[in-house]
């Protein structure tokens, strides 16, 4: 009679597990992000610019320069799926250890000793070569919203700090270094959700083609660029730029083949239901 009873006891318990596997039975792990890399949970947060559309010159719309239409113009809402994003822009020290594992080619401006300290970020590298580091490292280019969402936060702010003035206490930027500086270096400049050097130090590879009106048609779900173009979005700013191109919501974009000593990048994960290295499907 009592192994009867034990065998029913184990019988429901199990039953209860399967019905309900989240209930207490979580690997307290399964949650932890990759090392290095900072949660940024999913969700719907504002995107670009304080101008909605009705507020915006419909001269200006269309207008392919980036000074007339912004192109961070019109605010809108962009829903995300959870991801993980580096916290820090890749070193130099890092990509070492993806150079000497592949093969791979040497960036520019490699022996450079302004910008060669292991623990600077890399500079030097073109977007394809930034691309194979991060699926190298199990991961992927952000796409620029992802991008924007790390450095906002949950606030509408123009920097990832907050709207307090870009000063030197908070970010590497205006020439003032004349090079770059080691990742985390800004404790104050850091964004809500904890990541470091989204303003100035190096600008930053995203996965997207531009396209300037892009945020008045974009997916309001995993929004990613246009299927092919000439540039490739970049953001942040870098320790050359003014307060005005380090503003959280400033979009470039240049040659995806450019090496540049102000361009760098940061590796992103998908952490909802797409594989890591693959991005959320938009819609």
């Amino acid at each position: 009679m009592e192994i009867r009873i034990m065998k029913l006891v184990v019988a429901l318990i199990a039953g209860f597990i399967c019905i309900f596997p989240a209930v207490g039975f979580a690997s307290p792990s399964a949650s932890a992000p990759p090392e290095g890399m900072v949660h940024i949970p999913g969700g719907t947060y504002p995107m670009g610019s304080h101008k909605s559309l009705l507020e915006l010159d419909p001269v200006d719309l269309f207008n392919t320069d980036r000074h007339a239409l912004g192109p961070e113009n019109p605010a809108h809402n962009v829903e995300l799926e959870p991801y993980y994003i580096d916290m820090y822009e890749v070193t130099h020290g890092s990509y070492m250890k993806f150079v000497e594992a592949t093969n791979a080619k040497k960036p520019r401006f490699w022996d450079d000793p302004d910008f060669n300290s292991p623990n600077q970020p890399v500079v030097g590298v073109a977007w394809k070569r930034a691309q194979s580091y991060c699926k190298w490292k199990g991961g992927r280019l952000p796409t620029e919203a992802e991008w924007e969402k790390a450095s906002r936060g949950k606030r509408s702010i123009n920097y990832p700090w907050g709207n307090e003035t870009p000063d030197s206490t908070r970010l590497n930027y205006n020439e003032e270094l004349k090079k770059t500086v080691a990742v985390g270096s800004y404790e104050t400049g850091k964004s809500d959700y904890g990541v470091y050097d989204l303003a100035g130090n190096v600008a930053e590879w995203t996965y997207d083609w531009h396209q300037a009106e892009f945020y008045i048609f974009s997916s309001k779900a995993n929004p990613v660029g246009p299927e092919k173009g000439q540039y490739k979005v970049i953001r942040g700013g870098n320790w050359r730029n003014d307060a005005q191109d380090v503003n959280m919501v400033y979009r470039n974009a240049t040659i995806p083949s450019i090496r540049k000593k102000t361009l760098g990048f940061r590796c992103a994960q998908s952490a909802g239901a797409t594989a890591p290295n693959e991005y959320p499907t938009p819609h």
